[in-house]
């Protein structure tokens, strides 16, 4: 091989590795590097561990293998989720009370002691020890507490303690790099990392949190820990997951970091949080509601009753208004005006836009205080009168029926349902029909009298009560029928 062979060929190769070298830097300073995140943040960071009072019945006898009561230590959390307060075994007669133990996460948010964490992470514990990043363990008083929200607000006798810095959650972008540092089955100070998925996630029976929901891996033990953006800032607090093995499966919720010191800084004043409160029972447009209120795409809250009395009745709200925005912010989704509301405060006037029969109005309301509890049906009745357009039968409630539903001077109950436009709109036995195609039903024979004059072809709104509450479905009477 000659000399300007090999020079070529060097050539070629130092250029190769040139290459590939600079592409992997490349490709790595693309890449989050949460080291420094750490180090700064962990120490602010704690482990929290509680003890409960449990009772319960005696076991006769336990699978082989299983210990006696709910284990201690960092797999409590996972055990009782699978196998309740009691654990295994059949019932027996005798009670007996023993200590249940159990770990969660938290973050110090002032230098003087006070310590963030879950509602559920502390809920009806008789101890709380909170463990710091130097292996000190300290009791903590409980501040305050609030199961909406699943916030706690802990205090500790320390001083000088590191604190996290908080963020802005409503700057968060889907697609946002976080990181997760908690005590993941009792693991010290673990860190995950992933990204936003979505933000203002509903969950059920989570009416008043608008949930961040990440792919960061969260477990049994990181409720209550915090949630990191690339600057070092708290953005969330991990709350839970949505899981069919009780572990992590790719979908973790997170509750909003201004909402959370919204509600600490409640706790920390008054022990207690005021919530604002509109007085209404909504429901989601689906494609065939907005059709039938003359909508050209579905949005917005259907208010399906209007609570007596409340802030939404002195405003002027109506059943079968659709709200679209309140206080100057856009609802989409009925789960949207929950958390709005939430966070509104008691006594301020807001401005709520409504579509009422096809117009856009505008409302001022006063929010009252949300009530501590927050309503129900059967029965049958006299006066059957068929609907044959829509194959239901009907009848008019009885004054004993009137008094147990909470109905005063409307409704019609269903009393059979056949194959036929009603029960496609999802009419069921049992049901009371309070309004059809925006019209009150006062009795079995106007009910009659309305379905003979609805349109064919075309969704009407219909409105009924059922245990769940009431709910407004669409109906659809077939041309050619």
């Amino acid at each position: 091989m000659s000399v300007r062979q090999s020079l070529w060929r060097y050539s070629w190769f130092m250029t190769l590795a040139l290459l590939v070298t600079t592409g992997v830097a490349q490709a790595r300073a693309g890449l989050p590097d949460f080291t420094q995140l750490v180090e700064e943040n962990g120490a602010a960071v704690v482990n929290i561990s509680t003890t409960q009072k449990i009772t319960r019945q005696k076991r006769p006898g336990l699978p082989h293998g299983m210990p006696e009561g709910i284990p201690e230590g960092p797999f409590g959390d996972l055990f009782r989720h699978f196998f309740g307060e009691g654990g295994p075994g059949a019932p027996g007669g005798e009670e007996e009370q023993f200590d249940a133990k159990s770990l969660g996460s938290g973050f110090i948010i002032s230098s003087d002691g006070y310590v963030m964490t879950n509602h559920h992470v502390i809920k009806d514990a008789t101890e709380i020890l909170v463990r710091l990043s130097d292996r000190r363990e300290l009791e903590a008083k409980l501040i305050g507490s609030d199961e909406r929200s699943d916030i706690a607000l802990l205090k500790i006798d320390a001083e000088d303690l590191p604190v996290v810095k908080i963020g802005d959650s409503d700057d968060l972008k889907v697609g946002e790099w976080v990181l997760a540092i908690g005590t993941p089955f009792g693991f010290d100070h673990s860190a995950t990392q992933g990204i936003v998925s979505a933000k203002g996630r509903a969950l059920p029976r989570e009416n008043y949190v608008p949930f961040i929901q990440t792919d960061v891996a969260i477990n049994p033990g990181n409720s209550g820990g915090p949630l990191f953006d690339l600057d070092g800032e708290v953005v969330g607090i991990n709350s839970q997951i949505y899981s069919r093995t009780g572990g992590f499966m790719g979908l973790s919720f997170a509750i909003p970091i201004n909402m959370a010191m919204n509600v600490a800084e409640q706790l920390k004043e008054s022990g207690h949080v005021a919530r604002g409160w509109l007085g209404v029972l909504i429901q989601d447009v689906n494609r065939d509601l907005a059709e039938s209120f003359g909508m050209d795409k579905p949005r917005g809250a259907l208010v399906a009753k209007v609570v007596p009395d409340s802030p939404a009745e002195k405003a002027g709200l109506k059943v079968g208004d659709i709200i679209v925005r309140f206080n100057g912010k856009p609802v989409v989704l009925s789960s949207d005006l929950p958390p709005l509301v939430g966070v509104t405060p008691v006594g301020k006037k807001v401005p709520v836009e409504i579509l009422r029969n096809g117009k856009n109005k505008r409302l001022y309301v006063t929010l009252g205080e949300l009530p501590e509890d927050e309503v129900a049906l059967g029965g049958e009745g006299p006066k059957p009168a068929k609907a044959g357009r829509i194959k239901i039968t009907v009848s008019d409630l009885t004054p004993e029926q009137r008094e147990r539903l909470g109905i005063e001077d409307k409704g019609v109950l269903v009393t059979q349902v056949l194959a036929g436009p009603a029960r496609k709109a999802g009419v069921r036995r049992g049901d009371v029909i309070l309004m059809l195609n925006n019209v009150e039903v006062t009795s079995a024979e106007q009910f009659r009298e309305l379905v003979d004059k609805l349109p064919a072809g075309k969704s009407v709104p219909l409105l009924v009560q059922r245990r769940g509450g009431p709910v407004f479905l669409a109906l659809k009477i077939d041309a050619d029928k």
